[in-house]
């Protein structure tokens, strides 16, 4: 060992971690280019090929969304956008903590909330149902059988 590494306040690890990180950073550019085609494919849609925003409301998401090609794309762009933020915020916790203690909490903290928002998210999209039974008329869009 030499003396630089003696003195570093990083303990350096004589087993590799595996691939983890090299198909974390793969997987960065790979959904980054995805997220790219989905996020403007969806704005094009929603505002281009429509009458723009003012058009978008709940009878519009609830119509879109009664379409399984919609609900997988934007579950699609749910989870990629999801995982490929919680792994950046997780490259930035390992790069700026120093303690194996507030970094052990700030990912835990990290990947609970992802899992709340994925969890959450993916049962807004397969479970929303724009004309639920037993609703008032008056409270239905008017695309709902009455």
């Amino acid at each position: 060992m030499t003396e630089l590494t003696k003195r570093s306040p990083y303990k350096r690890r004589l087993r590799g971690r595996g691939n983890f990180e090299l198909w974390s950073w793969i997987f960065m550019r790979g959904s980054g280019v995805l997220l790219l085609v989905l996020v403007l494919g969806h704005l094009f849609v929603n505002l281009v090929m429509g009458q723009g925003i003012k058009a978008i409301d709940f009878a519009f998401v609830g119509g879109k969304w009664s379409s399984p090609f919609w609900q997988v794309w934007d579950l699609l762009m749910l989870w990629l956008a999801e995982i490929h933020g919680v792994n950046g915020v997780r490259t930035v916790i390992n790069d700026y903590t120093e303690k194996d203690s507030t970094r052990l909490v700030l990912k835990s903290l990290l990947i609970f909330s992802a899992v709340v928002v994925l969890v959450l998210g993916t049962l807004v999209i397969f479970t929303f149902d724009p004309c639920p039974t037993g609703a008032a008329a008056v409270d239905l869009p008017s695309f709902c059988a009455k």
